[in-house]
């Protein structure tokens, strides 16, 4: 009998009981998706979206009629949680946008059949000069114009279809990346204005993007953010006075939507908020913005054995164990997205800085435990060292373990994207969306979340 350090998987139907145990047989490690808990915190979010600000009143701006749309963004597939999905899972929770980097993404969804009736897309990356800005406006996707040779060849791409391109003019108000700065603005809204003049251009918004509205335990970073807010504010002014007054304007990142609801304008666009987590620990944990991590990844174990004190554990010998214990290996490695960077190091005296691994929650006959990485993070695969009998403890080949979930208290000893974060010196951004598409993702609740139609449009096979 295996042990599970998993929840106890409630499935849809025996179909999804039977496309569970053919993802194991498939791949030893699996990635679960709550559609669920993506739809929660959508919803959550266009709560949190449409409260007053300081001073708006109990109404806050609704009482004028007004309404703050909420964008659902899911670029890099959807922060490695499946583009499609989760998709639909936020309009499930009330998006009424959905935001990709990169071109082919948009198309993507809208080749899923998520119609223009359905949601609003707006993409921001691309090379000007090769993107298909032809099919982005054939198909209804807006798109980001900060430069002035995207501006060019979105309009050139207009004539050709004989459709003007929806257009959201990205400015640069401190974060140093995208954008038209202020010693441009003048001269592209001017250009804009003649574009839009000529019919090719249907000016729609204005954007921007924080940098360190994530960290309100700085003050010198509140500063920046409400500087950056002030000009953004200039920018709004320019535009309007070049005869192109932004219908939308949208500048609130999940950081800004859960602490800044004076800049929720039109539109916010949470990205790691939607998943369930926090855009940075300084601003509290998920649980405190009713948020819940969607994904689960689990891996089955491939090896337990004994091991004698004073062996070096996977390469450089950078972890050595100390007495006779067992070690187990997570037949998952950095090809999967486990970063390298969460190896464990412990040798003591060495030249090696001693340092834990990430965490990993092991089902014993005592419970769950946490045991963490030993060693380097191999390609395909890595060690933890049990600290302790295998057989005493129970742990066997086979038994599923969780490297992280939803994080369900101290007691339940689960770890969570923000707990590899630290192990690995990065961010829960990158622990997810870094998982490679050799791990099968499935969707948990998606009966539930999704119509029948919307439903039709996800892989048979994923759906628990």
């Amino acid at each position: 009998m295996t042990l599970s350090a998993a929840p106890q998987w409630s499935f849809s139907s025996d179909q999804g009981n039977a496309n569970y145990r053919d993802a194991r047989r498939r791949y030893p490690a699996q990635a679960v998706i709550d559609m669920r808990a993506l739809r929660d915190n959508m919803r959550r979010l266009v709560a949190m979206a449409n409260q007053p600000a300081a001073g708006q009143g109990k109404a806050g701006r609704q009482a004028n009629g007004h309404r703050t749309e909420v964008m659902g963004v899911v670029k890099a597939d959807a922060y490695g949680h499946g583009l499609v999905p989760t998709a639909l899972a936020a309009l499930a929770g009330g998006a009424t946008w959905l935001g990709t980097a990169q071109a082919r993404e948009a198309l993507l969804l809208r080749h899923a059949g998520i119609g223009v009736d359905r949601a609003r897309i707006l993409t921001w990356v691309n090379n000007p000069l090769e993107v298909a800005y032809d099919e982005l406006i054939a198909n209804d996707i807006d798109i980001s114009v900060g430069t002035a040779t995207a501006m060019e060849k979105v309009a050139a791409a207009a004539k050709a279809v004989g459709k003007p391109a929806r257009v959201h003019v990205k400015v640069d108000t401190g974060f140093g990346r995208n954008g038209f700065t202020p010693a441009q603005a003048e001269e592209a809204f001017a250009r804009l204005g003649d574009l839009a003049d000529e019919g090719l251009l249907d000016v729609v918004g204005q954007w921007s993007h924080l940098a360190v509205a994530d960290a309100p335990d700085i003050p010198e970073f509140v500063e920046e953010t409400d500087h950056q807010i002030a000009l953004f504010e200039r920018f709004t002014r320019q535009m309007t006075n070049a005869g192109i007054p932004p219908k939308i304007r949208h500048l609130a990142n999940t950081a800004a939507t859960l602490s800044r609801p004076a800049i929720h304008y039109d539109l916010v666009r949470p990205g790691v908020g939607l998943y369930g987590y926090e855009a940075d620990p300084a601003m509290g944990t998920p649980a405190d913005f009713k948020l819940v991590p969607a994904m689960t990844l689990q891996a089955q174990l491939s090896s337990v054995k004994d091991m004698l004190p004073g062996m070096g554990l996977s390469y450089g010998r950078v972890y050595l164990t100390e007495e006779l214990t067992s070690t187990a290996i997570v037949p998952v490695g950095y090809a999967d997205g486990i970063h390298r960077s969460a190896s464990g190091f412990d040798l003591s005296g060495s030249r090696h800085t001693s340092k834990p691994g990430g965490p990993v929650r092991v089902m014993t006959n005592d419970g769950p435990k946490l045991f963490r990485v030993s060693g380097r993070v191999c390609m395909d695969q890595f060690i933890i060292d049990l600290h302790g009998s295998a057989a005493e403890l129970g742990v066997g080949v086979g038994d599923t373990v969780v490297l992280f979930g939803p994080g369900r208290g101290e007691a339940y000893a689960e770890p969570t994207a923000d707990d590899w974060a630290r192990a690995a010196d990065t961010i829960s951004y990158e622990i997810f969306t870094c998982l490679r598409n050799r791990v099968p993702r499935l969707y948990l609740n998606a009966p539930e979340v999704l119509s029948e139609s919307d439903l039709a449009l996800l892989d048979p096979a994923s759906i628990l």
